[in-house]
């Protein structure tokens, strides 16, 4: 198992980019720069799951990927991945 120190980190700064994009959205016209902030912040969440859990870790920023690894360890996150339409 991971170190819980260093998953918390991930969490604290995956929760710092959801927060910021949250607390802009309704004031700005920004949607790209919001967009990606949004984007961090759940490539961060799942990087935290995969960190968490010791799977494959990779150096990539693509959700659907990491989504993948992580419904490998607990495949009730599939239904996030049917909720989304995934490039293949």
């Amino acid at each position: 198992m991971a170190d819980p120190q260093v998953v918390s980190e991930w969490l604290k700064k995956s929760d710092e980019d959801f927060e910021f994009a949250t607390s802009i959205i309704e004031d700005s016209t920004y949607y790209a720069q919001i967009c990606f902030h949004f984007h961090q912040a759940a490539e961060k969440y799942l990087k935290s799951f995969i960190i968490a859990f010791d799977l494959e870790f990779k150096k990539i920023h693509d959700l659907p990927v990491l989504l993948k690894s992580c419904v490998s360890k607990e495949p009730s996150l599939k239904a996030v991945m049917d909720d989304c339409k995934l490039r293949d």
